[in-house]
Formats: structure tokens, C-alpha cells, sequence
């Protein structure tokens, strides 16, 4: 059974959304969330649904792509049990994983290379969490 992964992006994010897309669609199951175009679009329309689904199950794990990362990261890290890390190299998406166990990732369209997105999503999508000491800490992230 292949493993679900949610993905969504805003218009800046979408060429690189269907690059990563294609790439994982042979190895993973891909549920997209949207946006469908470089139309410009308000990026938490895409990004609340993608990160329920990680939430509550549906979805093993997401990936986000917008312009600088930063704003889906923003709102996906809203839900209470979201994790997700702006990650510009593989090293931090390996470390997101290992250390604070981020179920979602979110990429920087505009500074990196689509070579070195996919090489994010590898290192996130291969990488599982240590646990250890690192649960610890895990477990006090969510504020009530």
C-alpha cells in the first residue's frame, strides 16, 4: 500500500507543486489540494484543507509550496497537531524530521532550485523521526 502524502501550493508554488507531484506520483499516493493555475489565489484556502487531512489521518505526511515558504508554513503550523518546517536545503528537512518530528514541510519556490525541492522531499519523505530525547521536547510544542 503506498504511503499518502497531502501537497498543496499557491500560485508561485504551482509549477514546482506539479513538478514534486509528478516526481512522488509513481511511489506515493498524492492527494493535491490545489491551487490549479499561477492565477493568484489566497494561499490558507489550499493550505487549511491540506493540513486537516494530515491531522486527522488522511494524510501521512504534507508538503507546501509557495513563494518564500513562509506563509503556508504559517498557517499549516496553526493546527494544533501540524508540525511544519520551512526547509531550503535537505539537511533541515532531515533534521525536522529526526528532531521535531514535522509531519509537514513547506519549500521556497522563489530561492531554490526545483533540483534541490525534490531533494528536500526526498531527504522529509525518507527520514524518520528519532524520538528519544526528542519526544520530550515534542510533546510540549502544542499550547492549549
Amino acid at each position: 500500500m503506498k504511503r499518502k502524502i497531502a501537497i498543496a501550493a499557491d500560485h508561485a508554488g504551482f509549477e514546482y507543486k506539479e513538478i514534486v507531484k509528478n516526481y512522488l506520483s509513481e511511489s506515493f499516493e498524492v492527494q493535491d489540494f490545489g491551487t490549479f493555475s499561477t492565477d493568484s489565489v489566497d494561499y490558507p484556502d489550499f493550505v487549511h484543507p491540506a493540513a486537516t487531512s494530515v491531522e486527522n489521518g488522511e494524510n501521512e505526511l504534507g508538503i507546501l509550496i509557495c513563494g518564500s515558504g513562509n506563509g503556508v508554513q504559517i498557517t499549516a503550523n496553526k493546527h494544533q497537531q501540524i508540525r511544519c518546517a520551512l526547509c531550503w536545503m535537505p539537511e533541515i528537512a532531515q533534521l525536522a524530521r529526526q528532531h521535531n518530528d514535522a509531519n509537514m514541510i513547506s519549500i521556497p519556490a522563489r530561492f531554490i532550485a526545483k533540483e534541490v525541492a525534490i531533494e528536500i522531499v526526498n531527504k522529509f519523505l525518507s527520514t524518520d523521526f528519532e524520538g528519544g530525547r526528542h519526544q520530550n521536547r515534542v510533546d510540549k510544542i502544542a499550547f492549549c
